[in-house]
């Protein structure tokens, strides 16, 4: 176990009595419990499925649910048996892997892959420090909307613990909502922990954070709205935003109006849905979270003149600068689709703020399609998207750091195959 873990096992303030759940679950799995197929089964939302891992110092908990006997391959190395938990059809594996890292594994059942996804090796800031006040987590709320007929949509705010509630605090909107609540977040971005450990650090200002998720119902025909919610190029969903969803949320909490002290941040179609907000009203939002942004062509509709995710990067580059601020992560392991590419995209865009001088910071490491990456640098990504800022000042004009200005455009060169 490592050091800066030791005294973070007893947690307690969050609802979670004595015990921390993951640390429980770890401990339950090296032990081999008669509890384990309880702890597994009824623990943490999403665990027991094709992209399960939990994460608790340097142990990693890989848990998948297979009618057949399951193996687990981390980090393309041979894949080792995993263990049946007693009563269930739920396999479990306990590794000690490195930190400050990603980790890919897949899944295999009978020797046949059913699953590839990627896992962080969470830095210290993402486990509950000692003498960090916890926030608060909201209960579920429903709200229907008019903007998107015949739609409903159930959102959550958590609030930083300080949080100036009497003046007006500022404010994030988290796309995706539901999978960043509760313990789902445990094994994703781990929000609320990251924040609350920021804050009392006086590393980033106490915030109310609205956890939205996407809407069911109305023009999807059953379906949730999230593609037409989120990839859609256009200004709708920022309208849903600020006619329909912060008045709500302003009945019971004060949050500040400036674009300043107001960021919005996704992950997927969630991040060109936090990007779209704030270029179509940086006037209201000022700061933007990308994680594997979907800037591709998902809902390009030629026939009705509506262009994909692919024409962001290009308006960058082609309009005036806005006033935005914008930290951008994604992996060479990205989707490649009929709809688009994820890397290149995000490259693109990458190089499209460099060009138009955007304070902009660009992670791109080798992971696939998921949050791991995110989650690993959500402490330092919060830090930079929030750094300097001052509860006196309604304003800033936002500049490209000298370090970043100092580098040249990013260059793209294949390295898994011949390419002559």
């Amino acid at each position: 176990m490592t050091r800066w873990l030791a005294g973070m096992l007893l947690v307690t303030g969050m609802g979670w009595g004595q015990v921390h759940p993951l640390q429980e679950l770890v401990e339950a799995a090296r032990t081999n419990s008669p509890r384990i197929g309880e702890l597994l089964g009824k623990g943490l939302p999403g665990l027991k499925g094709r992209d399960g891992a939990a994460v608790w110092g340097q142990e990693f908990l890989f848990a998948v649910e297979s009618e057949k006997p399951a193996t687990v391959s981390v980090d393309k190395q041979p894949a080792v048996a995993m263990t049946l938990a007693p009563g269930t059809k739920i396999w479990y594996r306990l590794m000690t892997l490195r930190l400050g890292t990603t980790h890919t594994y897949t899944y295999l059942a009978d020797g046949r892959p059913i699953g590839t996804y990627d896992v962080a090796g969470y830095n210290p800031d993402a486990y509950p420090l000692p003498g960090a006040a916890r926030g608060k987590l909201s209960e579920m709320r429903t709200l229907a909307s008019k903007i998107y007929p015949g739609m409903t949509a159930n959102y959550w705010v958590y609030v930083n613990a300080g949080a100036d509630l009497q003046r007006g605090a500022p404010l994030m909107v988290w796309q995706d909502g539901e999978t960043i609540v509760g313990n789902a977040d445990l094994l994703r971005l781990r929000l609320q922990i990251v924040s609350d450990n920021l804050v009392h650090k006086k590393v980033i200002p106490p915030m109310v954070h609205v956890l939205i998720s996407p809407g069911s119902g109305g023009e999807a025909a059953g379906t949730r709205m999230r593609s037409i919610q989120y990839d859609t190029v256009s200004d709708r969903y920022g309208k849903y935003l600020l006619e329909e969803v912060l008045p709500e949320v302003e009945k019971t909490y004060k949050v500040r109006k400036d674009a300043y002290s107001r960021a919005m941040a996704g992950a997927s179609s969630g991040a060109i849905c936090a990007w779209n907000v704030a270029w179509y009203f940086p006037g209201q939002f000022g700061r933007v979270l990308s994680h594997i942004g979907s800037y591709t062509g998902i809902q390009w509709r030629p026939e009705q003149n509506q262009d994909g995710g692919y024409i962001v990067s290009h308006r960058v580059r082609r309009e005036a600068r806005k006033n935005i601020r914008v930290w951008l992560s994604d992996g060479s392991d990205d989707i490649e689709n009929q709809t688009g590419s994820w890397p290149l995209n995000n490259i693109q865009l990458a190089n499209a703020l460099k060009m138009k001088g955007y304070d902009f910071h660009f992670r791109f490491g080798e992971g696939s399609h998921a949050i791991a990456q995110g989650a690993l640098d959500l402490p330092e990504s919060l830090a930079w998207l929030w750094r300097g800022w001052e509860a006196a000042k309604t304003a800033e004009t936002y500049e490209m750091e000298e370090a970043e200005r100092a580098k040249p455009l990013f260059r793209v060169k294949v390295v898994n195959r011949e390419a002559w």
